[in-house]
């Protein structure tokens, strides 16, 4: 590995509603800590320089959580693009390369990271991490070319053909910090929901005449968690992994 600093930006607004409790998401226990207590170790592993956490107005408990690191407030939420964007400030002087995790997978290992941060290196301003799960119907996209990311398209967006595809976008992304926040700004809300996805800086970057591409990590890897079923299941895959 070179000696890029590395940032992360670790998404934590998310409300635990879906989890029928009034604890954010994040904080909700797998194998007796919270869910970003486990990315918080991974990233300490992985000796990150800089880890900022995204909160919710109300995230005042997440704030406790990730103390010492830094968080931001994300006001409203308006997609995984602008939770991103709110952490502009705490990397306004900062170069190097930046991971942006999703606070609800404590399950990606700092092998899988690195992969990410080794991809970067190679001149890849966007390296998204896939996989490939037994039914990839819900999940989104990898179009390659080679080593190349050409896009991530939407199941629902999806033609017959990229369908077909198995190579799937798991969430976690590694960028070039020095360009992030430029992508970002140029993401548009114009969707269905009118949200800013993080999805879409794929799109931006390579109009911007930047390389994208992506690396593999295991299946089990990409698990979140959004109801308390995949909670105990996330609780299962790691109590496996550590017989």
């Amino acid at each position: 590995m070179n000696d890029t600093p590395i940032g992360a930006i670790i998404l934590g607004a998310g409300k635990g509603t879906r989890m029928k409790s009034s604890l954010p998401k994040v904080l909700m226990p797998v194998d007796g800590k919270p869910m970003i207590r486990h990315i918080i170790d991974t990233l300490e592993e992985l000796k990150v320089d800089k880890i900022v956490t995204v909160i919710a107005p109300d995230g005042d408990a997440v704030k406790r959580e990730v103390s010492p690191y830094p968080t931001c407030v994300q006001e409203k939420q308006l997609g995984t693009g602008h939770a991103v964007l709110a952490a502009r400030p705490e990397f306004r002087a900062f170069k190097g390369d930046i991971l942006v995790v999703f606070g609800d997978q404590p399950l990606y290992t700092k092998e899988s990271m690195r992969k990410l941060l080794k991809k970067r290196a190679q001149g890849y301003s966007v390296v998204c991490m896939g996989f490939r799960p037994e039914d990839p119907a819900r999940y989104g996209r990898l179009v390659m070319d080679g080593d190349n990311l050409k896009r991530i398209v939407e199941f629902k967006d999806a033609s017959e053909e990229e369908k077909a595809i198995t190579f799937c976008n798991s969430g976690i992304m590694c960028f070039d910090g020095e360009k992030l926040f430029e992508i970002l700004g140029a993401i548009s809300n114009e969707n269905a929901a009118h949200e800013y996805y993080l999805t879409d800086a794929v799109e931006i970057a390579l109009r911007m005449g930047l390389k994208c591409s992506a690396v593999e990590c295991p299946v089990e890897e990409a698990s979140a968690a959004n109801t308390l079923e995949e909670l105990a299941l996330l609780e299962e895959l790691i109590k496996k992994r550590k017989k």
